[in-house]
């Protein structure tokens, strides 16, 4: 691929726009396009609207739609279409960025994008610019260690298989659940039964409507989108 660009895959972070990377802000200032991934239902961007103060004036924004459902079929041929998009401007010899929340590869359009690109035409160039996850910033913000010693930390979705979901949590120490928003009445009743953690709530981090709470049945049974929990192996002294 002659005069071919290249894409990074940068974190934002979870809200706060000072938790962008040093490398990440370095990248922001010196790429040709950002790719910012929005829902199809609007144009609204968190991850471009965390960014923005970095983007140079002459950096040209793209939106790219993307479907909120599960339905594969339709997922796959969304990511079809954006990897086109990028495409045109990749073959033209720009650089790009594509903006996501958190971690790049963290449950992260920009993982579906990458595999998608690397499938379909291996020989676009990717380099990923890691980025402060929304549970490190939660456990920042309580200060609640996350793990220690010899335990273990479960990284899950609150999307998951409900059974799988409630299995998984009886053989932790301590988990991550990120995407607590789906079926949360659901999902407070399986971690209120586990005795051996404390549950903390934690929404919209570092961005307007920020609310933790540290009593998960205080928790309003409609969640925002960005919303997670950290359950902590209870203190036994």
């Amino acid at each position: 691929m002659n005069n071919s660009g290249k894409i990074y895959g940068i974190g934002v972070g979870p809200g706060d726009s000072d938790l962008l990377t040093v490398r990440a802000v370095r990248v922001l200032e010196k790429v040709d396009v950002v790719f910012a991934a929005s829902s199809t239902k609007n144009d609204y961007s968190h991850s471009l609207q965390i960014a923005s103060e970095f983007i140079s004036d002459k950096c040209e924004v793209v939106k790219l739609g993307y479907p909120m459902t599960r339905d594969k079929d339709i997922l796959s041929k969304a990511w079809d279409k954006n990897c086109e998009i990028a495409l045109e401007y990749i073959y033209g010899g720009k650089t790009a960025a594509f903006l996501t929340l958190g971690d790049p590869l963290i449950y992260s359009t920009f993982g579906y994008m990458m595999q998608t690109m690397n499938k379909l035409y291996p020989e676009v160039d990717f380099e990923v610019v890691p980025g402060i996850t929304s549970y490190q910033a939660a456990a920042a913000k309580s200060r609640q260690v996350l793990v220690e010693s010899g335990q273990n930390l479960l990284l899950t979705s609150g999307v998951a298989d409900p059974d799988k979901f409630a299995e998984s949590l009886k053989s932790v120490d301590n988990a991550v659940i990120l995407k607590a928003y789906r079926n949360f009445p659901q999902l407070r009743e399986t971690v209120s039964c586990l005795d051996k953690m404390d549950v903390k709530f934690f929404t919209k981090l570092g961005l307007d409507g920020e609310a933790v709470y540290l009593d998960v049945n205080e928790v309003p049974d409609k969640t925002h989108y960005l919303s997670l929990m950290l359950l902590t192996a209870r203190n036994k002294n």
